[in-house]
């Protein structure tokens, strides 16, 4: 048999390794789910021991549906009285990518037809429809108008082992509970004996789900139904041993139980855990009590802390949660030494208020959340306190230091009177500006006046505003003490006329670095801030990084993309943060694809997608690779596009490159391999921020191109016109009359 296991996002490898430990050959792993091979006790076996999947699925048949009338007759065609009887229950689950057939529930109810009319038609008499407990459930997926339809061997989502019924305020599903089990360690921390520990246990999920883990019981041994048992192909006494032997195993597995413990704050909370830990049957083996977190204590040893604090998915819930973090990072590590820690939290800046430095991290979901498992070793050397004052870099220590030396300065006195004036009167200017074109963030100030080399920023955050500060370096005819004088006045001046705290003024130097030092980090504060833009809402950090993760250049720029995107599938290539994913998602594109080599630009243009409850799934995909490399394959396959944005940097190099990236050397190969996705009518939107680029109008004369720099430009950055240059380039019509091949 053929059959895929269905999985929540990001945990298909971990699944994959749970297939191979149920005696599965070579499954493979693809986005939310494994392929495997097996016979119908391998089914049964994973249907009955994967802690993991949602679902097993035994694929049938496969057709093309590239319209509802060749949909209906696809189903039509098979013989369904193979797998049920006529007078059976049914129920279908359809879903639908990058297909003609976008309505799912359309969808679902002309497979329901099909079925109903295949035995109408050759029995003369028609199964029921059941939505609840189906005797046999039909799962049809269509991808590229081809049609996959199953026979869904789980009925319902093997998360649900049939133990929860209350599940608290934001209950973990079951499955994400057992994945974040298995990443912080617990099968080798039980078998050596640890214990476990989880402070804020909620409906106890995670308790539960570590003593079934460690106890050896399947998490299905006490499901009363599988979609199975309604389907004409079950083997009943296939079924009963394979439980007889689960029950074996489980009543082993107790014997050896390690001491596992929840508490909980909430006293309805508690109440369902233990409601839930009697169903499960393990209240004689499980302790869950009401308890305040800052009062957990080790049992031993050694063991593991597994926590899933709230994050505030709100804005302004945060802050009231650092506090908790404080808390519970303190419980750690005054009375846990040795022991182990994982948190798993929709939001990362607040697991640095722990104040344990993290072994390891794994990128998860919660559902449609970006979410992350921090794991932590409860060690002294670990420890470090939450950011108050100067970072860790050397950078950050140096800029702290000028900042403290801007206090002292007189802002009524020499050039800072100069510097003082011009910013009154750009934030006159462009404040009036701002506030008639609904720009939140904008350059209020670009090195106006040669003395004073910085750009300024303005960022409005959450009632407050935030100045992002840019040295320039100064050449080397410049007197590197008085450009540093300079500087100083300058952060003096700047909270002086912004009338803003001087801690709202954050300083990045652009320097030329060497050796390991062009690598090391501006700052590791964690600390994240939410602007909006657009009438959209965008994650932004300015200390640990040297752009905060918003290009304020490119805002008119992501106003195209959204105002093209209607309708059309996008690509968005060396991503970033994703902000233009964002503009186009909401614009209203049919589908978007990111891709970056950097998983924390991936993460970060998730997280902004989520800020804006723009749901990820299949028609939002973020793809971790080499751009150039990516590319290459992608011309392989099927992809292609209507809308593109490329914004590759000016020069790149990585270990995880294959090759380095001259953006003025290697523009042509880039464009042409990026028009190559493109539909016949799709558009290539390419920038760049290399000051001195000119395009090499004479290898791409074939091409449509249309320039669009200069209404692109926005006002805020009119004083440095070469801040970026921009094409609007499209492939040119075949055999049209008049068509502009270059258009300047």
């Amino acid at each position: 048999m053929e059959l895929f296991a269905t999985a929540p996002l990001g945990i298909e490898l971990l699944l994959a390794d749970e297939l191979r430990l149920l005696g599965v050959q070579n499954p493979i792993s693809g986005r939310a789910g494994v392929a495997f091979q097996g016979s119908l006790e391998t089914a049964y076996r994973v249907c009955l021991w994967s802690r993991l999947a949602n679902r097993v699925l035994w694929p049938i048949h496969r057709f093309e549906a590239a319209t509802v009338e060749a949909l209906y007759n696809g189903i039509r065609a098979i013989d369904w009285g193979e797998q049920m009887d006529p007078e059976s229950s049914l129920a279908v689950d359809f879903a639908s990518s990058r297909s003609a057939i976008t309505h799912t529930l359309f969808g679902a109810q002309k497979v329901k037809d099909g079925i109903v009319d295949y035995f109408r038609d050759s029995i003369g008499s028609r199964p029921s429809v059941d939505l609840v407990q189906p005797d046999l459930r039909v799962n049809v997926y269509l991808d590229l108008d081809q049609a996959t339809v199953s026979i869904d061997l789980s009925g319902d989502s093997l998360h649900k082992r049939g133990y929860r019924i209350e599940g608290g305020k934001a209950p973990l599903k079951e499955n994400l509970a057992a994945a974040l089990l298995l990443r912080a360690g617990w099968p080798k921390m039980a078998a050596a004996g640890g214990a476990f520990l989880d402070p804020m246990c909620g409906s106890g999920t995670l308790p539960i789900e570590a003593a079934m883990m460690a106890s050896d019981r399947a998490p299905g041994l006490r499901r009363l139904w599988f979609g199975f048992m309604g389907w004409r192909g079950h083997r009943a006494d296939l079924w009963t041993d394979l439980c007889v032997e689960a029950e074996t195993r489980a009543e082993l597995g107790l014997a050896v139980l390690p001491e596992i413990r929840g508490y909980d704050l909430d006293r309805r909370a508690v109440a369902n855990a233990c409601g839930n830990l009697a169903r499960a049957g393990l209240e004689d083996h499980v302790t869950i009590r009401l308890g305040d977190l800052t009062e957990a204590r080790p049992s031993g040893p050694r063991g593991l802390v597994v926590a899933n604090p709230p994050y505030g998915e709100r804005l302004g819930e945060e802050e009231t949660l650092v506090p908790l973090y404080h808390s519970l990072g303190k419980t750690l590590r005054t009375h846990f030494d040795g022991w182990q820690a994982s948190i798993f939290t929709g939001n990362s800046e607040l697991s640095f208020k722990v104040g344990i430095r993290a072994t390891k991290q794994y990128a998860l979901f919660n559902g449609a959340l970006p979410s992350k498992l921090f794991n932590f070793d409860i060690t002294e050397a670990r420890f470090f306190v939450p950011r108050e004052g100067e970072p860790p870099s050397e950078a950050s220590r140096q800029q702290n230091q000028w900042l403290r030396k801007a206090r002292h300065v007189d802002v009524n006195a020499g050039g800072a009177v100069m510097l003082a004036n011009r910013l009154r009167k750009n934030l006159k200017l462009l404040g009036r500006w701002a506030r008639q074109n609904a720009v939140s963030c904008y350059r209020l100030y670009d090195a106006d006046l040669p003395e004073y080399a910085v750009a300024i920023d303005l960022y409005p955050s959450e009632g407050k505003l935030w100045a992002h500060v840019q040295e320039y370096e100064a050449p080397l005819t410049v007197d590197p003490q008085k450009a540093e004088t300079r500087l100083i006045e300058a952060l003096a001046v700047i909270p002086s006329v912004l009338d803003i705290p001087q801690d709202q003024v954050v300083l990045k130097v652009r320097r030329r670095q060497k050796g390991a030092a062009q690598y090391e980090k501006q700052a590791e504060s964690g600390v994240f801030h939410r602007v909006e833009e657009g009438g959209l809402k965008f994650r932004v950090n300015f200390e640990d990084y040297f752009d905060t993760g918003l290009f304020l250049d490119h805002r008119l720029t992501r106003e195209m993309v959204r105002q093209k995107a209607r309708g059309k599938s996008f690509l968005n290539l060396f991503a970033y943060t994703g902000t233009a994913t964002v503009y186009a998602a909401d614009g209203g594109a049919t589908s978007t694809t990111t891709v970056d080599m950097s998983r924390t630009y991936l993460e970060w243009a998730q997280a902004n997608l989520a800020l804006n409850l723009i749901k990820a799934g299949d028609q939002h995909q973020f793809i971790q690779a080499d751009c150039l490399e990516w590319l290459r394959d992608a011309l392989l396959g099927p992809w292609r596009y209507d809308l593109i944005f490329l914004d590759p940097p000016t020069f790149s190099t990585s270990k995880r490159m294959q090759d380095t990236l001259d953006i003025q050397r290697d523009h042509v190969a880039l464009i042409r391999d990026s028009l190559s996705l493109l539909t016949a009518q799709g558009e290539l939107l390419f920038t760049t921020n290399h000051r001195k680029f000119r395009l090499d109008r004479e290898a791409l004369e074939d091409l449509s191109i249309e320039e669009i720099s200069r209404q692109t430009l926005p006002k805020d950055f009119e004083r440095n016109p070469r801040i970026h240059y921009g094409w609007r380039i499209q492939k040119a019509l075949q055999g049209a009359i008049g068509v502009p091949q270059n258009v300047s």
